[in-house]
């Protein structure tokens, strides 16, 4: 008889604990080089906890993971946990300046770092004398297999009688993962989550998916991205559906994992099923295992709800809207619901949730107030207690409505975010980037639709007289210091921005002008 989630751990070390006991000889993760059952990624997870201890990280250290989505990463993230320490994901599309700032401000001690990937060595690139506490980097073999130490890393954890009281230590309401998020002041900020939200809001999500662990899960969401990590790896966890993770996505590569491990559970951005329902050759892969698709992110056409549903015969096809600050989650479809209320709307309050538009008409800024609401801003109470008022109620900064049916509708966003590739882009970030340009005066950027990202930058930049800057000077720059699905794709320049009498710039005027 299986556990009532009422009574199920809450802490992740208590959960993994829970998994391997329950799942023991079930798989949790198949990669092309690894099939590591429940009982046996408890085994690596204590070993790796062990050798985390004996290099020095204590209870409550923050543990950096800038990798893709290997094997090493579930590993390593949950021993991170299992340690007492505090996990922090890292954007696999960060520079290393992004990077540091991030390993600089969580003070972290030890880095599971990539080797080689995408032709790049990023972490090669940290600029180690900025970071005083990082006393150690593991590397995780990509590309290279020279690049990697993490064998010699995990031998060191002999001691697991040390990392077993370490877990047992653990309580629901320690931090147990620090997920960076932009800001509108252009600086990233790191939302402090406890164990029982990153276990009981991604809990919520498979309830309305109805996991259990005759799924098999294909990951092409980032693990180092709330999609990735909660809804996926803690989400298998607690249902003991088996993860299979991809490194990056590609079309091809995702209809052969589905069609040889009988894929039922396929999550991702909108551009991801687009891609797959225009690809020539989709019908020589069999994807008629496929049950369960959860997508969002950006707006989403109601024909490509209905060609998941038909040409994809997915049975199950929902929408969902969450931020990190409420633990990744928020609003979610149902599995009885229609294809235009999947399409037009992100479903009701979910993970016990509560729900309200702030303003007298029917359209206001979405708040959400609940126990997954986040802890808070990693020292910055003044963000804090800007985002969560004093009733407790977590301001979004989504413009949005609800319909008789409960259902939540974003109709805007207060903040300027856009989302590219399912990527949040923030405005002032990639603003502050190009002011260090040579020749920028000033310039403001707004997110324009595309058709296979979902929304692309599109940078307006007023020059400093006597510079001849270009289109691919501007971008050239963006890329050099930015993420590439930050970096804007097209460049227009303007004797001056459009300003209303305060001073501000008039961004919907900018968005009339570019379409």
């Amino acid at each position: 008889m299986k556990t009532p989630q009422s009574e199920r751990p809450r802490t992740i070390p208590a959960m993994l604990d829970w998994a391997a006991a329950e799942f023991a000889d079930h798989d949790a993760l198949v990669t092309e080089d690894r099939r590591i059952t429940y009982a046996q990624l408890r085994t690596e997870v204590r070993q790796a906890a062990a050798a985390m201890i004996d290099l020095g990280v204590g209870a409550g250290d923050r543990v950096g993971i800038w990798s893709p989505n290997t094997w090493h990463w579930v590993v390593a993230s949950l021993a991170t946990t299992y340690a007492g320490a505090i996990v922090v994901p890292l954007n696999t599309r960060y520079t290393a300046s992004e990077a540091t700032d991030i390993l600089a401000r969580t003070q972290a001690p030890l880095l599971i770092g990539m080797g080689r990937f995408l032709g790049a060595d990023r972490v090669g690139d940290l600029d180690r004398a900025a970071l005083p506490a990082l006393r150690h980097v593991v590397r995780v073999p990509i590309e290279n297999g020279e690049d990697g130490s993490w064998d010699e890393f995990v031998a060191r954890g002999t001691d697991l009688e040390a990392a077993d009281a370490r877990a047992a230590a653990v309580a629901p309401d320690d931090v147990a993962d620090i997920l960076f998020t932009s800001g509108t002041t252009g600086r990233s900020k790191g939302v402090l989550c406890a164990h029982r939200q990153s276990l009981e809001a991604p809990a919520a999500w498979a309830a309305c998916g109805q996991l259990t662990s005759a799924d098999r899960y294909l990951c092409i969401n980032p693990f180092f991205h709330n999609f990735g990590y909660k809804a996926g790896i803690l989400t298998c966890l607690q249902t003991g559906a088996t993860l299979i993770p991809q490194l990056v996505f590609d079309p091809e590569r995702a209809m052969q994992a589905v069609a040889d491990h009988g894929i039922t559970v396929l999550p991702g951005p909108p551009t991801i099923y687009q891609t797959l329902l225009d690809h020539p050759r989709r019908d020589q892969y069999d994807l008629s295992s496929l049950r369960f698709a959860v997508t969002g992110a950006a707006t989403i056409p109601v024909v490509l709800i209905e060609r998941m549903q038909t040409e994809l015969d997915i049975d199950v096809v929902l929408t969902a809207y969450g931020l990190t600050e409420a633990s990744g989650f928020g609003t979610m479809c149902c599995a009885d619901d229609d294809a235009v209320t999947v399409a037009t709307t992100s479903g009701r309050p979910i993970a016990d949730f509560e729900l309200r538009i702030d303003g007298d008409a029917d359209t206001g800024e979405v708040l959400l107030r609940g126990p997954n609401v986040m802890l808070g801003y990693l020292d910055d109470p003044e963000a804090t207690a800007e985002a969560i008022d004093a009733d407790g109620w977590l301001h979004t900064g989504d413009i949005g409505s609800v319909d008789a049916a409960g259902n939540l509708r974003i109709t805007d966003r207060l903040k300027d975010m856009y989302i590219c590739g399912g990527f949040n882009a923030y405005p002032a970030e990639i603003e502050q980037v190009l002011a260090r340009l040579d020749g920028v005066a000033e310039s403001a950027v707004i997110g324009v639709p595309d058709e296979r990202l979902g929304e692309v930058g599109k940078a307006f930049v007023v020059a400093k007289p006597g510079f001849d800057l270009t289109e691919a000077d501007v971008i050239a720059h963006a890329r050099a210091h930015l993420a590439n699905f930050k970096a804007p794709r097209t460049v227009t320049f303007l004797d001056a921005l459009p300003r209303n009498p305060g001073g501000k710039v008039v961004k919907p005027q900018l968005r009339e002008t570019a379409g």
